[in-house]
């Protein structure tokens, strides 16, 4: 979406059985123009709809959900609203569930511990295209990857344009986007992207970006 204004503010869903976590992220998020709450749900089911009825930009969402997990909802939800973008919200912090998180197709996975102006600015990227971990995520992230059999050595073996497609990619860009900076059609880059992420073991842009991060640290 283009950048978010006061006349053009993000358009966020809250899907959290917490009514005091609700009304404290509506308190939080109130207090930023750019950003409007502009529903509400406790569950699976009602997130689920509320997402298809309200198609909004942002679906914040906890995975402890009462009638099932938010993992379900999530994967619903982007089959339903192409065009939403689901951002994890939660105090669970668990290997397989990160993992599962990003193979639902989440664009973030934070922890509720994070601060007002972080949850805002990660709104706001995520919104914009990017895909946002939690530092602590990030290294389960990394161990994943690596328990896959891949890492920083792979991201060695990559050639030069596919590591500028990748970091493109690490920076939120779309296949469009990184298209039109690169002077690419949108299959070209998709066929690079296929061949970054094979090389790489990965199946997801967040386990590419982090594998992005690690290989400048080299």
């Amino acid at each position: 979406m283009t950048a978010p204004t006061p006349s053009n503010p993000v358009r966020v869903l809250l899907v959290d059985d917490s009514e005091m976590v609700r009304a404290g992220l509506r308190t939080l998020l109130g207090t930023d123009n750019s950003i409007k709450v502009i529903g509400e749900a406790t569950n699976v089911a009602t997130g689920v709809d509320s997402a298809h009825r309200l198609k909004p930009d942002v679906v914040l969402l906890d995975i402890r959900l009462p009638d099932g997990s938010g993992l379900d909802a999530c994967r619903q939800i982007l089959k339903q609203t192409v065009d939403s973008r689901v951002l994890i919200l939660t105090s669970v912090i668990d290997d397989t569930i990160v993992d599962e998180a990003i193979r639902a197709g989440a664009h973030g996975y934070l922890l509720k511990e994070i601060d007002g102006r972080g949850l805002v600015n990660a709104i706001r990227d995520v919104a914009a295209g990017k895909s946002i971990l939690d530092p602590a995520i990030t290294a389960r992230v990394m161990q994943l990857v690596k328990a896959a059999g891949t890492g920083r050595d792979a991201f060695g073996s990559l050639s030069p344009q596919e590591k500028r497609v990748l970091a493109l990619i690490a920076e939120g860009c779309t296949n469009k986007e990184v298209g039109m900076k690169m002077g690419l059609s949108e299959k070209t880059v998709k066929n690079y992207l296929s061949t970054v992420f094979e090389k790489l073991h990965v199946s997801r842009r967040a386990e590419a970006a982090v594998i992005y991060a690690q290989g400048q640290k080299r």
